[in-house]
């Protein structure tokens, strides 16, 4: 589930049951770009020039042709855009390429990121190569299928009755549209396994044997399938809070509305720990039914005429990201609720729900990946029926996901076979995940593990962040160095961070401390 939100780059993981398991290496049915790819041109050597920031003094950027189709090499190039932080080590263990998910998340911050999280001595050894996939922020084309998409206020996702269903039917079929009238020529190749291949190429054009590579959420499931398709040039695979390759995407996003339901009653529950400073009550029963009636009101009366329904959910979906916004969230509610102010619900909306102009792009990848890579409903009634059923068991962002997802039921391109993942010819891969991540469910991460033979699952217990490593729990940034330096992995238990306090909802969080320096880069919803 991925989410154009303020200060991210747009994911919450999509909805479609896997075809059928694939026994050999990735192939993709229909449409000539899901033929084998053929072998890649010869690459010149990347042209690197400096384009350092106060904050990563030393980050280089430069730009790589790949082909649009990888079945058709010769033919028409398309453009990435890529930096890194190269190494200072005398003895190099090569590329370390990072992918911060998405689908849709620009990965050329992330490289600064890493290569200044990592302890010194780690980093010198590794070049480390942040990418905007095809199609994301810098690399060309990028993909804009309309702005507007998210406009306020919209219709309440949960669709009361026909005339809020229909509103939202034809807005998630305009997009879907829209985006096969401007880029009908590159959607047939916007997906998981094309950008896998412009990693390989990518590698070659890198000069290097093998490569190593560190992803996020939907990075993660980007990086098995590249391992899938190249096993032998892989050095490190790091993939940390892990999408389950078994459910690629409509079934991954029926658990997460589960998982997102769960998350965000805790946060209510820890509200209501917190009654000395909130006053919405010590019942973790009664804050919810606050926070729906907080959502009730905003349905005939949006705050500052921007915040419905929608937004609201919008707002609080950061929160099943990361429990550091939890201070803010609870400031805006209890404002709200208690004190009949609605101020700071729409400063929070601002913050963490209302999309920045990169959102058209970041939100456009991201149908365009997910519509593509495995199939959809095509009959609504199918959608609907199960959006009822999982919504009333949970119903946080049921509607609102589906909705993000919907227009893959109208999708112009046809999709192709989700790869199966399933490897026994890698090296070692570390896998991190929190037992309470909403985004990528604790399943997931036990499925991943089950397919990559020799892979280490190092578990954060009872955390519940999506995005856990280098952002400020030592056991687990302890595990990911050592893997990092020598290859070698186990699994292994890390105690989870404690929970934030009250103290800090007054107070913005410093974009470079710790998870929320990580948080500002990842995607929501995927």
């Amino acid at each position: 589930m991925l989410h154009p939100l303020k200060k991210r780059a747009a994911v919450l993981l999509s909805i479609s049951t896997v075809a059928a398991a694939l026994a050999s290496p990735v192939t993709a049915a229909p449409a000539a770009s899901s033929a084998a790819a053929a072998p890649a041109p010869a690459q010149a050597a990347l042209g690197w020039t400096g384009c350092a920031t106060p904050r990563y003094p030393t980050l280089q950027c430069a730009s790589l042709k790949v082909p649009l189709d990888h079945a058709r090499p010769g033919g028409r190039q398309i453009t990435l855009a890529l930096t890194r932080v190269p190494h200072t080590a005398a003895i190099s263990q090569g590329p370390l390429l990072v992918n911060p998910g998405g689908p849709g998340g620009s990965g050329r911050s992330l490289a600064g990121f890493v290569a200044s999280a990592l302890p010194k001595e780690v980093a010198a050894q590794y070049d480390v190569i942040g990418f905007d996939p095809r199609g994301v922020g810098k690399s060309e084309p990028s993909l804009d299928c309309g702005s507007g998409h998210f406009t306020p206020v919209r219709p309440d996702s949960v669709p009361v009755d026909e005339e809020t269903e229909r509103a939202n039917l034809d807005r998630v079929r305009a997009f879907a549209e829209s985006c096969g009238s401007k880029h009908a020529d590159v959607l047939p190749h916007i997906g998981t396994v094309s950008a896998a291949r412009d990693i390989e190429v990518l590698r070659g054009a890198l000069g290097a044997e093998r490569i190593s590579y560190f992803g996020y959420s939907y990075g993660t499931y980007l990086g098995a399938v590249y391992a899938k398709l190249h096993p032998g040039r892989v050095h490190r695979l790091v993939l940390d809070s892990v999408v389950d390759p078994g459910g690629v995407w409509y079934e991954d996003n029926l658990a997460q509305d589960r998982a997102f339901d769960a998350r965000h009653k805790a946060f209510l529950a820890w509200v209501a720990q917190h009654d000395a400073t909130y006053r919405l009550g010590t019942d973790p029963v009664q804050v919810e039914e606050r926070w729906y009636a907080m959502r009730e009101a905003l349905r005939g009366a949006p705050a500052g005429g921007k915040v419905g329904p929608s937004e609201l959910e919008d707002t609080y979906l950061p929160g099943g990201y990361y429990n550091g916004y939890w201070p803010n969230l609870a400031e805006a509610f209890a404002a709200y609720a208690v004190k009949q102010d609605p101020k700071p619900l729409v400063a929070a909306y601002e913050r963490f729900g209302a999309v920045e102009p990169s959102a058209g792009n970041s939100y456009s990848v991201y149908t365009a990946v997910q519509c593509r890579d495995s199939a959809w409903p095509r009959d609504w009634n199918e959608w609907r029926a199960d959006m009822w059923r999982t919504h009333a068991e949970a119903p946080f962002m049921t509607w609102n996901n589906a909705w993000y997802n919907a227009p893959c039921a109208f999708w112009p391109t046809e999709p192709l076979q989700a790869p199966d993942v399933t490897n026994a010819d890698l090296p070692p891969a570390l896998l991190l995940q929190a037992t309470e991540d909403a985004a990528t469910p604790f399943a997931g991460a036990l499925s991943m593990r089950d397919k990559l033979k020799g892979s280490a699952l190092v578990v954060e217990e009872g955390g519940g962040n999506h995005g856990i490593s280098l952002s400020g729990n030592k056991c687990l940034d302890e595990k990911v160095s050592a893997y990092l330096r020598t290859g070698t992995a186990a699994d292994a238990t890390c105690p989870a961070p404690a929970a934030p306090k009250p103290a800090t909802a007054t107070r913005a969080v410093p974009p470079s401390a710790g998870g929320a320096g990580l948080h500002g880069l990842l995607g929501f919803r995927g």
